[in-house]
């Protein structure tokens, strides 16, 4: 059966590169991007490879607007949403991120879309959700947003603005897959580790969109009976919280 399915962050990156993953397997993709001309730009690419099945939303998560907007133009268009993935993140890339000097300042803006963006997303689409046989959310973290990992001894940087609000965001997908188990919403996190994007400047060490994009596929198109509050690895494995 073909899903409808929204990503946000997706004119670029990771989010792009799974929408085309997800539109060859037939499904109903929305791409969401901030800006017009992105957004039809990238809209253009995936039409041009033949993904006539891809559509785009305008959404920014930190205006509240643009989420109700884009949540009118898909309930008009298809009347439900089967997977939310909400990958939509800024990594304050730029600004001192370090812990005894960190800005909070620098804390709000990453907040405000790592972690307040999502739960404005979701709650805004979780109606729509409910009207899926199949509903799913997908979160997308950070191997930085684990306290496991980064208090092993030699850990790497801590960049403390995105790692604090990813781990936030940990803790809320936590509590949502509890809270949404009983109404079968499968709710998880993944984190496609290091790529190269945007976000991180084109960081020379990071792997292509494409891996990134592999490592989030499975967990987006997730059926009902799969897990729900896990959080999983590039490498398909769960990940340590």
């Amino acid at each position: 059966m073909s899903k409808v399915i929204l990503i946000t962050g997706s004119n670029t990156g990771i989010g792009l590169d799974l929408a085309r993953l997800i539109a060859e397997k037939k499904h109903t993709v929305y791409i969401a991007a901030r800006k017009e001309t992105a957004g039809r730009e990238a809209l253009a690419t995936l039409h041009s490879e033949g993904l006539n099945n891809v559509k785009l939303v305008f959404l920014d998560v930190t205006k509240e607007p643009t989420i109700e907007a884009a949540r009118a133009v898909i309930e008009a268009a298809e009347g439900r949403l089967d997977v939310l993935v909400n990958n939509a993140a800024v990594s304050m890339i730029g600004t001192d991120q370090s812990a005894p000097s960190v800005s909070i300042d620098a804390l709000r803006s990453a907040m405000e879309t790592n972690l307040y963006g999502v739960i404005r997303t979701t709650t805004t689409f979780l109606p729509l959700l409910r009207r899926s046989s199949s509903p799913v959310i997908l979160n997308v973290s950070s191997a930085l947003s684990s306290g496991t990992r980064q208090s092993l001894p030699g850990a790497g940087s801590h960049h403390v603005p995105y790692s604090a609000s990813k781990a936030a965001l940990n803790s809320y997908t936590i509590a949502l897959a509890a809270e949404l188990k009983a109404e079968g919403v499968r709710v998880n996190l993944a984190t496609p580790a290091l790529i190269s994007t945007q976000l991180n400047n084109y960081v020379g060490r990071g792997a292509p969109v494409r891996v990134g994009a592999q490592a989030l596929l499975p967990w987006a198109l997730i059926d009902k009976d799969g897990p729900t509050g896990k959080f999983f690895g590039p490498d398909g494995n769960e990940f340590p919280w």
